[in-house]
């Protein structure tokens, strides 16, 4: 599974990506787990965010979702966290 993350806004307007590829990782049941969730809580279209706050867009095999800040379930929330410290 290749879940890519994209961070934009913020106060600096500063853009990362990052991606994982959970092949033949050991952890990767968690991950596949993790990203379902995510993902299924995730919107078709960006969302309009608050000023300042971060956009974010989720793509787990293709299927892309959008969230943003506040509003991002505790699922996204580690996903993105996780895969951004990561995927550096």
């Amino acid at each position: 599974m290749r879940i890519h993350v994209s961070r934009t806004g913020g106060f600096a307007g500063i853009d990362r990506h990052a991606e994982i590829d959970t092949a033949g990782r050991p952890d990767a049941h968690e991950w596949h787990a993790l990203a379902e969730k995510a993902v299924a809580a995730g919107r078709g279209t960006p969302p309009i965010g608050v000023p300042d706050g971060f956009s974010y867009t989720i793509t787990v095999d293709g299927r892309t979702v959008y969230c943003a800040d506040p509003r991002l379930t505790d699922e996204q929330r580690k996903l993105i966290t996780r895969v951004l410290k990561e995927g550096a």
